[in-house]
């Protein structure tokens, strides 16, 4: 699964990391360059979308299942897909449009991730 992820580091220019976790922010599987700051990779950072989500469907948007971030050197893109949050950080020229598409190649290793994860619990 890392293979996996680390290829698809390398297909997409600008992709830095992508971090699968739970809805809590607990990283489950990771891939990343060395540049990344540690606070990105933080639980605390990575739950933000569950209660950004939630904040969104209180005020009657419905739900929501990906977010985009724009920061002065990053942009982070976080998706709700199968019960698990996918994060994916990039520089700021990094194509966002690239990084949405790739929610079709990542589905089946979530999927495949999911069950495991239902299994041992």
């Amino acid at each position: 699964m890392n293979a996996f992820l680390n290829d698809i580091l390398i297909k997409v220019l600008g992709l830095e990391c992508i971090v699968i976790a739970d809805r809590d922010g607990v990283p489950i599987i990771k891939a990343s360059a060395e540049k990344i700051p540690d606070t990105a990779l933080r639980s605390s950072f990575l739950s933000t979308f569950g209660m950004a989500s939630l904040q969104g469907s209180k005020l009657g948007l419905g739900e929501n299942n990906t977010i985009i971030c724009m920061y002065s050197t990053y942009q982070v893109v976080q998706m709700d897909m199968h019960g698990l949050i996918v994060t994916f950080i990039g520089s700021k020229d990094c194509n966002t449009g690239h990084i949405l598409s790739l929610s079709k190649d990542v589905e089946p290793l979530l999927i495949e991730l999911r069950n495991v994860l239902n299994t041992e619990y």
